[in-house]
């Protein structure tokens, strides 16, 4: 297997079925003396946590949340 220009490989088929690796899974790169051993990251963050953690606590509005909900219905 060949390691492309910028640094990438693919992971054969049977290898990330087995691991429950799939498209857009975190996978981790640790070194064990001259091995490299890759595993799933398990209960890795997806983008939307990461981005609702980034956003929390940063609305500047104070409303309630009925308040929200009528706005987002259009009542008035």
């Amino acid at each position: 297997m060949r390691v492309t220009s910028k640094g990438q490989v693919t992971i054969p088929r049977d290898i990330r079925r087995k691991l429950g690796i799939a498209s857009r899974s975190e996978v981790e790169f640790v070194v064990e003396g001259n091995t490299v051993v890759v595993r799933a990251v398990q209960g890795a963050a997806t983008k939307g946590k990461r981005l609702i953690e980034t956003l929390r606590g940063r609305a500047t509005l104070k409303m309630t949340t009925d308040e929200i909900m009528a706005l987002t219905r259009g009542e008035e």
